[in-house]
């Protein structure tokens, strides 16, 4: 069980190590990717510099707690693209019976099919974090706390992101239905959720998981809160455990379109 691990492993990051080096072949076009989705980030700071001097918090949350708050977001979404870019795009490969050199591999079909490419602007987004991270006041603790939910973060966003692309194998084409998922999860992660009243405060922190990947890991960067992390952790392995179960449940019924294609 180990070795198998150890080996999916090192064969998802050499296939992450070959997307990179595929990307950097254009080393103008590499950089520029970064450095523009770095200044893209850093343009939405500015409004809130503006709200800041007008008021001394919104929704609850200081100035620098809004820092941390861009921060995981921009983070959680650059891992989550970077290294599992393909998770947004399962709809159109199910749908187009593109995983058939997939499964003829010995390999993990889901994370063979997620980790296949990478998105090199996503490493502005990374970037970005750790920069505001910085800007925010750092910590060692700071740091190992927002690297551990960046990552968990990125998963869950990950999971939603299989979960409903994963719908193609029952309904069809449930592409717009997953960039939909996939938008909430990003667009509600960068606002405080003291503005988020009622029934859409309840959903963000339950059904939409935006409370597990950015509003728990500013709580406890703020006040460390080691019951809360570790309810981060357990929900996250369970969480995957069932994209997994969801995933491979709809593979059954997956029908092959004879289009085979090498995949190294």
């Amino acid at each position: 069980m180990l070795q198998a691990v150890k080996n999916q492993l090192k064969i998802t990051l050499k296939t992450i190590k070959y997307g990179l080096m595929r990307e950097m072949l254009n080393k103008t076009s590499f950089i520029m990717n970064i450095v523009f989705m770095i200044l893209n980030n850093a343009s939405f700071i500015i409004q809130w510099i503006v709200i800041y001097t007008l008021k001394e918090d919104v929704g609850g949350y200081t100035f620098n707690q809004v820092l941390l708050l861009w921060a995981i977001a921009a983070s959680t979404y650059g891992f989550s693209h970077f290294i599992f870019k393909k998770s947004y795009y399962l709809s159109d490969i199910i749908t187009n019976g593109k995983l058939d050199s997939f499964l003829v591999q010995p390999k993990n079909v889901l994370i063979s099919v997620i980790t296949t490419d990478v998105e090199v602007s996503a490493l502005g987004d990374i970037l970005y974090g750790y920069i505001v991270l910085v800007l925010s006041g750092l910590t060692i603790t700071k740091f190992l706390l927002f690297t551990l939910f960046s990552i968990t973060g990125a998963i869950i966003i990950t999971d939603i992101a299989v979960l409903l692309g994963s719908l193609s194998f029952w309904f069809g084409k449930s592409d717009m239905i997953a960039d939909t998922g996939s938008s909430l999860m990003t667009n509600f992660a960068t606002y405080p959720d003291g503005i988020f009243k009622g029934i859409s405060r309840i959903l963000l922190l339950t059904i939409i998981p935006v409370g597990l990947t950015s509003y728990f890991p500013v709580w406890i960067m703020t006040k460390f809160d080691i019951s809360l992390t570790f309810i981060i952790i357990v929900v996250t392995f369970l969480l995957t455990s069932f994209t997994f179960f969801v995933f491979y449940r709809g593979l059954r019924r997956y029908s092959s379109s004879n289009l085979m294609i090498s995949k190294i």
